[in-house]
């Protein structure tokens, strides 16, 4: 299986595991009764909840651009390394943002999405060449 391919399943393993602490934070302070419910009344997070709430909604953002960049890349014939190195700088910097946001790190954590942003354009770069 092409390396790219891989990279993705492991973005996916990301946005899972991120689903799972967010979920997980947020259960613990609105309670599982009112999960369990009809959420009628809405309980906002605070705290690491949300942040984890924002980390979740971010990559959630800029994932399907990732899928079907690797995607259209794989299809098209056009892995190489700019696909390998940018796939690779994506998936690297997706696994460290969530922490950083969830610890409260808010500098490097934005240094550290665009690194994400320039792993995506380089995928995107290598099937237009």
């Amino acid at each position: 299986m092409a390396i790219e391919l891989q990279l993705l399943a492991w973005a996916v393993v990301i946005g899972l595991v991120q689903l799972g602490w967010a979920a997980a934070a947020a259960r613990a302070q609105q309670g599982l009764k009112w999960a369990g419910g009809s959420r009628d009344e809405p309980r906002p997070v605070t705290g690491v909840a949300a942040r984890l709430e924002r980390a979740l909604r971010n990559f959630l953002e800029t994932f399907p651009f990732f899928a079907a960049a690797v995607i259209v890349a794989y299809l098209g014939g056009k892995l190489g390394d700019l696909t390998f190195w940018g796939a690779s700088l994506y998936v690297a910097a997706r696994a460290l943002y969530a922490p950083l946001y969830a610890s409260g790190v808010a500098i490097v954590r934005s240094l550290v999405w665009f690194v994400s942003m320039i792993g995506l354009f380089m995928v995107v770069a290598a099937i237009f060449v």
